[in-house]
């Protein structure tokens, strides 16, 4: 089975040729993270016209890595959501005139379940069932997933995600965009034990988590160095945030594999590239017997190829996923735990 995926939920324009029996194909991606930079975030307006201006021409490019011609396809999955609606329908509506013109059926699939599988692009992936640590963007939350399509959520933030700790510490700090990784490459020079931060509801009873008031902190001890604010303090600084982020979500994530009793962990998302955090993950869970994945780094942050895997795997278990092109929406609001099959377009 031969699946285009094509992902347009925020920054990033992707395409990837995904097949059940030879695994990835072909992919190909832009980053619009130059265009981003002069304006500190996404500016959506301009990167729902940069997905108009990319996305075919990258199709074409995963299609002759491929070596496939797009009459092959047996289905295109698009991302559905969650994301920025202008974002989100660009790559609906290619995939709706796409499928329309080769007559293939569409899959709608859930950005965040794209990064949830992403380790199953590995050579050595997991099995199920395992324990998932989601870090993308806006989202943080801790998953104990029995099989594909049964989520259930155990922990997630009540406020400011982990990316938008590290995004808008690092904006305080005065670094540019985006701020997760500049954050992460000044913290690798600094003492995290010069300043300390707070690590918010690390030992609540619950297995949610909160980042605003580490956020706060930041904006106050910066305040306090005023015109100090720079140098080494700036790296003392960037590495003590990094270092309470993190220690959050390795203690909860501790703490969830120690409740569900999974022997195996999943990493997933942007934020599943810092470094800081795999290691910390790396060193504490071996030692409870627990193996630990995380996806490569190419697929950590939006993709086209886990698009592609999801939207395959949807439509082996859920045939009835897939619907006629012509007739799709986006949704930049989507529960992840509600999925199953999911419902028809205007559903």
């Amino acid at each position: 089975m031969l699946v285009l995926g094509i992902e347009t939920s925020c920054d990033e324009t992707a395409a990837a040729l995904y097949d059940t029996r030879d695994g990835l194909l072909g992919h190909a991606l832009h980053s619009q993270v130059d265009m981003h930079q002069a304006y500190g975030g996404v500016v959506p307006e301009l990167a729902s016209r940069d997905h108009i201006r990319r996305l075919v021409p990258l199709i074409e490019a995963a299609r002759q890595q491929a070596g496939v011609s797009l009459q092959q396809l047996d289905a295109i999955a698009y991302t559905r959501g969650p994301g920025l609606a202008g974002a989100l329908l660009v790559g609906a509506g290619v995939a709706s005139a796409l499928g329309m013109a080769l007559g293939k059926p569409l899959i709608g699939v859930h950005h965040l379940e794209g990064h949830l599988l992403s380790p199953l692009l590995s050579a050595q992936p997991p099995d199920f069932p395992f324990l998932a640590l989601l870090v993308s963007g806006g989202h943080t939350m801790l998953l104990d997933v029995q099989d594909f399509g049964r989520y259930t959520l155990l922990g997630e933030t009540v406020d400011d995600a982990a990316g938008e700790a590290f995004d808008k510490s690092a904006k305080l700090l005065g670094l540019g965009y985006p701020g997760g990784p500049e954050l992460a490459r000044l913290a690798a020079t600094g003492n995290p034990r010069a300043f300390d931060l707070p690590r918010p509801k690390m030992h609540s009873p619950d297995l949610d988590f909160s980042f605003a008031g580490l956020k706060t902190a930041v904006l106050t001890r910066v305040r306090a160095l005023g015109a100090e604010a720079g140098g080494q303090h700036r790296a003392d600084l960037a590495a003590a945030a990094q270092d309470a982020i993190t220690d959050v979500l390795v203690h909860k994530t501790l703490r969830a594999q120690q409740a569900t009793g999974r022997n195996a962990v999943v990493v997933a998302g942007g934020v599943g590239a810092n470094r800081q955090l795999r290691a910390k993950l790396s060193a504490a869970l071996p030692q409870r017997g627990v193996r630990l994945f995380f996806p490569e780094l190419q697929w950590c942050g939006d993709n086209g190829a886990m698009i592609a895997l999801a939207g395959a795997m949807r439509l082996q278990h859920h045939p009835d996923s897939a619907h006629a092109a012509g007739a799709f929406d986006v949704l930049p609001r989507w529960d992840l735990t509600q999925l199953g099959p999911p419902p028809q377009p205007g559903g």
